[in-house]
């Protein structure tokens, strides 16, 4: 089982079942919504996320057709992104997790968004 929380700690959560895969997302969306050059991402069966804190002060925003992402609404941390199309899974920010994850990124999406300022 994983555990995980934004900036604030308003919103908790757990992942109890297996991460599928992980990936960083390299695409302008990603880029804008984490502040960052990627978003990292761990792949995980929706049924398996729980919200144990703070679901009141979860936010969601339709970023593009199809796709939800949420987010912190009291601090803005970044915790999910979302496809219609695939609801049956959700893709929980690695970067929120309080259980270390011990594995590798297996995944690289969008790598022609990668910036070139990076090695």
């Amino acid at each position: 089982m994983y555990k995980g929380s934004c900036l604030c700690g308003a919103v908790r959560y757990e992942i109890r079942g297996p991460i599928d895969r992980t990936s960083n997302c390299w695409c302008k969306m990603c880029q804008k919504q984490h502040g960052a050059a990627s978003g990292p991402y761990a792949n995980v069966a929706s049924s398996d996320l729980h919200w144990v804190q703070g679901a009141d002060a979860i936010a969601r925003y339709a970023s593009s057709p199809g796709v939800e992402r949420s987010f912190c609404k009291v601090c803005g941390s970044t915790l999910t992104w979302q496809s219609a199309s695939h609801s049956e899974r959700n893709a929980v920010t690695l970067g929120t997790f309080d259980t270390p994850y011990e594995g590798k990124v297996t995944h690289d999406l969008h790598l022609e968004s990668k910036p070139g300022w990076l090695p």
